[in-house]
C-alpha cells in the first residue's frame, strides 16, 4: 500500500485510503504487482464497470510511451471470416486524430495473431456520398493512418459496411482504392457503432469465437474484459496477455 499511496498522493490518496484500496480492490492490486514487475501481466473487468477498471489501469500503469490515447477492439473468429472491431468501450466519440492513432495501434495488435490487416473506416457515407461532421473525420483519419504508415498499411475510406466487405461494391464507388480484398479490420466512427455492431455479430455470428476486449495503447499488458466473458475468452486473453509479456 505504500508504494500506491507514493504513486497517488498527489491525487488525494492518503494512507488510509490507499491501505484500503490494497486491501479490498483486486485491480488497484493487480495493477500495482504489474507496476512494480511482480507480474508480467492482468486480466481484469469481470465484476463491475468497464471504465471503473480502466481508470484504475490508466492511473496506475498508464499509456504507453507516445500513445495520446487508448482503445479497445474486439476479434470475431466467424464461419468464414475474421473480422476485428474498434473501438468498442473507451473512446465515446474520438476525433480524427484519435482514430487513425487507433488504428494503427489494432493493426499492429491484428498481426500479432498472424493476420496481415486490411482496414476500413466505416461511416454511413460511402466516399464523399455525405459531408457530414462524423464522414468528413473519418475520410480525414484514413489519410491520416495512411500517411503515418507510410502507404504500408492497406487501409480506405470513409465506406459504407457492406463496401468494406465486399471488393466488387467497393470498386463500383471508389476503382483506385488501395484496400484488396475483404477488410478485416473495421474501424467505427464511435462507440455506439462499434459495441453495437460487435454484440450484434456476435450473438447472430454462429458459433464463432469472440476475444477481446483487446486494451490498446497501455504501458504493460493489461486487458480490461466485461462480465460476459465466458473461461475460454479468459483462456485466449491470458494467451495473449503472456505473448505481450514475452514480446517486451
Amino acid at each position: 500500500w505504500t508504494a500506491y499511496h507514493q504513486l497517488m498522493s498527489r491525487r488525494g490518496v492518503t494512507p488510509a485510503i490507499a491501505k484500503e484500496a490494497m486491501r479490498r480492490k483486486p485491480t488497484v492490486i493487480g495493477a500495482m504487482l504489474l507496476k512494480l514487475g511482480y507480474a508480467d501481466g492482468l486480466i481484469c473487468g469481470m465484476t463491475g464497470q468497464y471504465s471503473h477498471h480502466l481508470g484504475v489501469i490508466n492511473q496506475i500503469i498508464g499509456k504507453r510511451h507516445g500513445v495520446n490515447t487508448m482503445a479497445a477492439m474486439n476479434y470475431l473468429m466467424l464461419p468464414g471470416r475474421s473480422l476485428f472491431i474498434c473501438d468498442t468501450h473507451v473512446n465515446e466519440n474520438p476525433n480524427a486524430q484519435e482514430i487513425a492513432e487507433m488504428t494503427l495501434m489494432a493493426a499492429e495488435q491484428v498481426k500479432r495473431f498472424g493476420i496481415n490487416p486490411k482496414v476500413a473506416l466505416l461511416s454511413h457515407s460511402n466516399f464523399g456520398s455525405s459531408n457530414s461532421e462524423s464522414a468528413r473525420k473519418m475520410g480525414a483519419a484514413a489519410g491520416l493512418v495512411s500517411a503515418m504508415s507510410a502507404g504500408e498499411l492497406e487501409v480506405d475510406g470513409e465506406m459504407h459496411g457492406d463496401a468494406a466487405l465486399n471488393e466488387d461494391l467497393r470498386r463500383e464507388a471508389n476503382p483506385d482504392s488501395p484496400l484488396k480484398g475483404e477488410a478485416n479490420l473495421l474501424v467505427m466512427p464511435n462507440i455506439d457503432a462499434a459495441n453495437i455492431s460487435y454484440n450484434l455479430i456476435k450473438m447472430t455470428g454462429g458459433e464463432g469465437v469472440t476475444i477481446g476486449p483487446i486494451l490498446l495503447g497501455a504501458d504493460r499488458p493489461v486487458h480490461v474484459l466485461t462480465s460476459t466473458a465466458t473461461v475460454r475468452r479468459l483462456v485466449n486473453m491470458t494467451a495473449l496477455a503472456v505473448v505481450e509479456s514475452m514480446e517486451r
